[in-house]
């Protein structure tokens, strides 16, 4: 055998290790804090506490710091599944955002925004976010009582109270679009919430933090009656046209599609959008209120069926925390395309933002302080196979 030299030992030695050095890093984890709350009522407040003092304070995340709470408002005010109140189906009730406000003041938040692009139903102009929580039946001043810190509201699917929208742009380019135009409160902000109920939905499978974000894009730049040039005054329809299906670009004054000719199937694009979303606005507090909300739909109609899985699940990563939320639903966070919840079929968000290194979605690597899934879960599985049962038979 010829004696090897020092530069073939060398090269040898850079082969064996080239490959190990190609392995992506695991996608980061994060504990979540899972709690049994059976109602809105007196226990609330102290779950919460401790929830938060689970996942290490609160006053190590918002001290100091400017917050901005993204509530899940869809479907509007004036939808309701039956005579419900809106806040026992789609929106996120009121006495959990009011402890969650109340409990940041005390923890030292400097100030706190919150946010959302409300449906304008009149068409004529942007309502205010205190309007829209009126119309719902609910008392803003109620959430400016509930804290020490100074609240504020914004209903960001226009351009608010800026002179202009802020770009956030999707690390690594995105898969739709390279950038999104937004509402200065998203960057106007130190910490940022999302906060929503846990339903089924029929275009990504499921709605929680992530699927959250999609309303941070104001109508104005992706609704159907934005101008080719620059933003609408007024917000107006639906983005469905712009952003499910791509049959309309944004005004040119915001970023375009990085491929029009990609498919249209808002299948594959929400999932992808929203991830993008996610990488664009992280989010670092992630609230899912299950005490009440309703399974089948994510607007509320006469084919959902209202429900109390009575749990609250929060985590500082919102992968980890839409992971352990989709168990608790008795959903498998690891499913693939065409398997249910995303037997739509559509791609899986947590699936597509684990690949992008947001959080993980593998159980086996979350760890759960508080309460065990198991002892709060709720089966969304069974719903489902109960309605489709029903459609087959109708």
């Amino acid at each position: 055998m010829p004696p090897i030299s020092r530069r073939d030992l060398l090269s040898g030695l850079a082969a064996l290790a080239a490959p190990h050095a190609s392995f992506p890093a695991p996608a980061p984890t994060a504990p979540v804090a899972v709690a049994r709350c059976r109602d809105y009522g007196s226990d609330l407040m102290p779950t919460v506490q401790a929830m938060f003092d689970q996942l290490g304070g609160l006053g190590r995340l918002v001290k100091g710091k400017t917050v901005a709470i993204k509530l899940n408002l869809n479907g509007g005010a004036h939808t309701r599944a039956g005579y419900l109140p809106v806040e026992d189906t789609h929106f996120p009730h009121p006495n959990l955002i009011s402890v969650v406000l109340h409990l940041m003041g005390r923890a030292g938040a400097r100030r706190i925004r919150l946010v959302e692009s409300a449906w304008t139903p009149n068409g004529v102009e942007a309502d205010s976010l205190e309007e829209h929580l009126i119309q719902s039946g609910w008392e803003p001043l109620d959430f400016v009582r509930a804290t020490t810190a100074p609240v504020e509201f914004e209903n960001t699917n226009s351009l608010g109270k800026a002179r202009s929208y802020v770009r956030l742009k999707v690390p690594g380019g995105g898969r739709i679009y390279p950038a999104y135009d937004l509402n200065h409160s998203y960057a106007d902000c130190d910490f940022f919430v999302t906060l929503g109920k846990p339903k089924d939905h029929e275009t990504t499978g499921v709605t929680l933090s992530i699927k959250n974000l999609f309303g941070i894009t104001p109508l104005t730049i992706y609704g159907p009656k934005a101008p080719e040039d620059e933003p609408a005054r007024v917000p107006s329809g639906s983005r469905i046209e712009t952003l499910h299906y791509g049959r309309r670009q944004p005004p040119r004054s915001a970023p375009q599609e990085i491929d029009p000719n990609s498919t249209r199937d808002d299948h594959y694009r929400l999932p992808h959008i929203i991830t993008d979303l996610a990488l664009a606005r992280p989010i670092h507090l992630a609230i899912i209120d299950g005490i009440k909300t309703m399974a089948g739909h994510q607007n509320p109609g006469p084919h959902v069926d209202p429900v109390e899985p009575g749990f609250l699940i929060m985590g500082t990563n919102p992968v980890t925390t839409d992971a352990v939320t989709m168990a608790a639903m008795n959903y498998d966070p690891m499913a693939p395309r065409g398997q249910v919840p995303f037997d739509v079929p559509c791609e899986n968000t947590l699936q597509l933002a684990e690949e992008k290194g947001l959080g993980t979605r593998d159980l086996k690597r979350i760890e759960v302080v508080g309460t065990p899934v198991s002892e709060v879960m709720f089966d969304f599985k069974a719903l489902r196979a109960r309605r489709a049962a029903r459609r087959r038979v109708s």
